[in-house]
């Protein structure tokens, strides 16, 4: 169905604009004026005109809807229900309030569909790629319960708290990954153009040049003669590589080699189990089903390792069996985590032991990450210092020994 941007004038005399699904403009002129609009422009949503054609807005096709901005628009969206505003009227507010214009086409319609009868949930389940099935489920749980309110304010710390645990994890990595970067086209520079000049000087010389100096005599050959065979067999194994981990199989076996990692392993085993724990005590909160709610958190964990044993204490759960024991027999799980499962299941506060969990978790991801950052930097640095050593005392050893000779 065509989008139409509008701009108009309300009832009250204000200027607005707005987005609006329609069949035709003349559909979507019949419905404001229904609302009360006055329109003074309407024009295709994602085309504008120039010179009497339909351009094409190349910025609005690419822009997405990232995790901050869905996390800035439910804090809204809860703050506005709980100010007791109807629905319709809270959607047209964060209509107008965001700057997405992904996410500002996406509000209208479903605020349109909402207009029309539809429940809120179903009305979000036609943009899975805006709102997940977490976020679907949870509305639809806080609809039937009666408590959108509450489910909204839990939805925007939940998303608040994932976009500030992703966002620790990229700043961790951003300093030891730009580094990195530095080396590689340092190094390609001085391998492909530097070192060739330097080691022509001992092209002539009479004496039995070192292992050391060999090496890279054979490396700065291998990368200024080379250089493109280098640069195509990274392009062709990186596709391969890529390929393989597409498959079902190659993507299981890498989820399982990445927990076993070191140093690595572990923070990402930590952040998985953050995750679940935090989506799984939200969900249930929330009024969603345990069943359902397991299905949803497999999903969150982004390991197939994971998955599979979330997988299988939810079928366990469903034969009437302890999500704690199914736990510790996948051997995936630390055991504070299925203890502290096994406890909340005995005493009926599973929610709040999840949420203990997730909290634990948190302050060991943040205590990690900052380890990791602090042991980071001097490690590059050593990385970087041997790679220099390895350049100098490769040029330095001939030349000491041609002057040994010249004596």
């Amino acid at each position: 169905m065509p989008i139409f941007e509008y701009k108009g004038v309300n009832a009250k005399g204000k200027n607005i604009a707005g987005i609006i699904d329609a069949e035709s403009p003349r559909v979507a002129r019949t419905r404001l004026k229904r609302e009360g609009i006055f329109l003074t422009n309407l024009i295709e949503g994602k085309e504008g005109t120039a010179g009497g054609r339909k351009a094409f807005d190349l910025k609005k096709s690419f822009q997405r809807v990232s995790a901050l901005d869905l996390a800035i628009i439910t804090r809204q969206f809860a703050t506005l229900v709980r100010a007791g505003i109807p629905l319709v009227d809270c959607l047209t507010a964060l209509v107008d309030q965001t700057d997405n214009e992904k996410l500002k086409r996406v509000l209208s319609r479903v605020k349109d569909r909402v207009n029309e009868g539809s429940s809120m949930a179903d009305a979000l389940k036609n943009f899975p790629k805006v709102f997940n099935s977490l976020y679907i489920n949870m509305i639809a749980a806080g609809e039937q319960s009666g408590t959108l309110e509450i489910v909204l304010q839990r939805l925007a710390d939940f998303t608040e708290a994932q976009v500030k645990l992703r966002s620790k994890v990229r700043s961790a990595m951003l300093y030891p990954i730009i580094l990195s970067v530095i080396i590689v086209i340092i190094l390609a520079v001085l391998f492909t153009f530097v070192i060739p000049k330097i080691t022509r000087v001992f092209e002539g010389a009479k004496i039995v040049l070192p292992l050391i100096t060999r090496i890279l005599i054979a490396m700065a050959d291998l990368f200024s003669s080379y250089w493109y065979m280098v640069l195509l067999l990274v392009i062709i194994l990186t596709v391969v590589l890529r390929g393989i981990l597409k498959t079902e199989a190659g993507h299981a076996f890498k989820d399982r080699k990445v927990l076993e990692l070191p140093v690595f392993g572990p923070l990402i085993r930590m952040v998985a189990i953050s995750r679940f724990s935090r989506t799984l005590a939200t969900l249930l909160k929330s009024g969603v089903p345990l069943l359902v709610s397991m299905d949803i958190v497999r999903n969150v964990v982004a390991n197939q390792t994971l998955a599979d044993a979330i997988d299988d204490a939810r079928d366990a759960v469903r034969e009437g069996e302890s999500i704690a024991t199914t736990l510790k027999k996948s051997g995936q799980f630390p055991p504070i985590v299925f203890h502290m499962i096994s406890t909340g299941e005995k005493t009926g506060q599973l929610e709040e032991m999840l949420s203990n969990v997730a909290d634990t978790y948190d302050e060991q991801v943040d205590a990690k990450l900052s380890a990791l950052t602090t042991a980071l930097e001097p490690l590059m640095i050593v990385i970087m210092g041997g790679i220099v050593a390895f350049i100098v005392f490769s040029v330095l050893l001939p030349i000491m020994q041609m002057m040994e000779q010249v004596k």
